[in-house]
């Protein structure tokens, strides 16, 4: 087993058995695992026992069977999205946290996701919604529901603040009065009707498309229905960077287009009455005073 460990008060829980962990080694590989007694996880450098995880503090260093030194630490929601089993592609999290505040998604508030996929956008979404809010998610694939609720009860359970069903969303939102509508659909556009029923005045909706062709007539869609104003698109472009003494550059990688958003507001008078614009990317709202 793992050495003694002394935790102040006020410091987080142990690692327990259940939850899952990530293993980092010195050349920043990752290694999944959930928690087990018996259990054996096993990275880059070497085998680790769950029972010498157990009882760990969060950011433990532990001895791999090979004596190699790995961290041992609870996942960010990113780590988790990111090594979780998945069926689909899935929101990369670059674009899942535009979604989040370009959306402008917030605690309490009664939200409508449409294209569960493995859960990655799901589990954003729930922890900002909190314990106060509603999601309810549109699948058709039972395939792809087990998967995501398998995940999302890996990561935090199965929340009471969820419903998903297993319903075509093209034939309809069945909800009212809701903040915002998020899609991940090979044709939004298709939606644009119900949702400008089911969003109440002020509301958001935010569809993720890879391509541009579908943005293209989600746009237009949402420019016709007339119920729709302030529509804009954005990509969002992933570049980290290496810090290491004297060497300061770009990765040579970096993460580019992996999808666009596209916003719009639910608004009471019809937009061809108003004339209301389209937003610019990075346009600069005027604030009185």
């Amino acid at each position: 087993m793992g050495a003694p460990v002394t935790v102040s008060p006020g410091s987080p829980p142990l690692l327990s058995e259940g939850e899952p962990v990530l293993l980092l080694d010195r050349q920043g590989r990752r290694t999944l695992a959930t928690l087990r007694a018996g259990r054996t996880v096993h990275t880059h450098r070497g085998a680790v026992r769950h029972d010498d995880l157990i009882g760990q503090p969060d950011g433990a260093v532990v001895r791999t069977s090979r004596g190699d030194r790995v961290i041992v630490t609870r996942p960010r929601l990113m780590d988790y999205v990111l090594e979780m089993p998945r069926t689909t592609s899935l929101v990369y999290p670059k674009d899942a946290a535009f979604v989040l505040l370009w959306a402008d998604v917030f605690p309490g508030a009664r939200v409508v996701e449409a294209g569960l996929g493995s859960g990655a956008l799901t589990l954003a979404l729930l922890r900002v919604l909190g314990p106060h809010g509603s999601l309810v998610c549109y699948e058709i694939r039972p395939d792809f529901i087990a998967r995501a609720q398998a995940n999302l009860e890996r990561f935090f359970g199965y929340p009471p603040t969820l419903l998903i069903r297993e319903r075509d969303v093209y034939q309809g939102i069945l909800e009212r009065d809701l903040d915002r509508v998020i899609l991940d659909l090979p044709e939004p556009w298709r939606v644009v009707p119900s949702a400008a029923t089911a969003l109440r005045s002020g509301g958001i909706l935010c569809a993720y498309t890879p391509s541009i062709v579908q943005v293209q007539q989600t746009v237009e869609a949402l420019r016709q229905s007339g119920a729709f104003a302030a529509i804009e698109t954005l990509e969002v472009l992933y570049r980290p960077w290496v810090v290491r003494g004297d060497v300061v550059r770009p990765e040579q990688q970096m993460i580019g287009h992996t999808g666009f958003l596209t916003l719009a507001r639910r608004i009471a008078t019809p937009a061809d009455a108003l004339e209301v614009p389209d937003l610019a990317p990075g346009e600069d709202v005027d604030v009185p005073g």
